[in-house]
């Protein structure tokens, strides 16, 4: 069978952590939080309510929480998602092009919400290369739990030994590794080569365009 390349998106398809990191900061700091730029860069790739909740020291579902997960996400839509493709990492585009030209079927899971996701594929122009899209609001246990991985294999007929799940966190190598997927980390996004590493990463990649080698390498260190 083909394997299949599932993909998180903040970190590694889109250059977006610290933009992200400055609007959650701006959004807390409304609210009269001071969290120090580690805390709020910790948050990056991790669901909106929880990260918020804990800068902002309240409950995730409390009504601060959600006035500020709502201004956030209004910043999101009218700072961020204008710069269109311009968001993607370099060599996004056309890797995820050859992925699908030597035919292997693409995905994302993502902490994302849906709405959140198909807003930022939609506008970066590559929501049309995933055949599924798995996010945070569509699965019971986010990352690190391996539910949205599981959803991807059991959508795509796909068994997990022969799919790969590339991620710029820790967390995602912990999804990643719970589902029996195998790994790619890059570590030009959250966390650093070091700790992907510790945290079992198969590899780990510069750019975007050494992922996709080492997805298409027909024989060899992914064989």
């Amino acid at each position: 069978m083909t394997s299949v390349f599932v993909f998180d998106i903040d970190g590694t398809l889109a250059d977006t952590p610290a933009a992200i990191a400055g609007l959650i900061g701006d959004v807390v700091r409304d609210f009269g939080a001071r969290p120090s730029r580690q805390d709020v860069l910790a948050t990056v790739g991790k669901p909106l309510e929880a990260s918020l909740a804990g800068l902002l020291g309240t409950g995730v579902h409390d009504a601060v929480t959600a006035e500020a997960a709502a201004r956030y996400r209004r910043r999101f839509t009218d700072d961020l998602l204008s710069r269109g493709p311009r968001l993607l990492m370099p060599g996004v585009a056309e890797g995820l092009d050859r992925m699908r030209a030597a035919g292997h079927p693409l995905a994302v899971a993502t902490s994302k919400i849906q709405a959140s996701a198909y807003a930022l594929l939609e506008a970066t122009g590559i929501l049309d290369k995933f055949d599924t899209v798995v996010c945070h609001d569509m699965v019971e246990h986010g990352k690190p739990h391996p539910d949205m991985a599981l959803r991807v294999l059991s959508e795509l007929g796909a068994h997990p030994s022969q799919s790969w799940y590339v991620g710029d966190t820790v967390t995602d190598m912990a999804m990643a590794h719970a589902a029996g997927l195998r790994t790619v980390a890059v570590s030009y996004g959250v966390d650093t080569a070091q700790a992907l590493t510790a945290a079992g990463a198969d590899h780990v990649a510069a750019d975007f365009p050494t992922v996709t080698d080492l997805l298409l390498q027909p024989t060899g260190v992914l064989s």
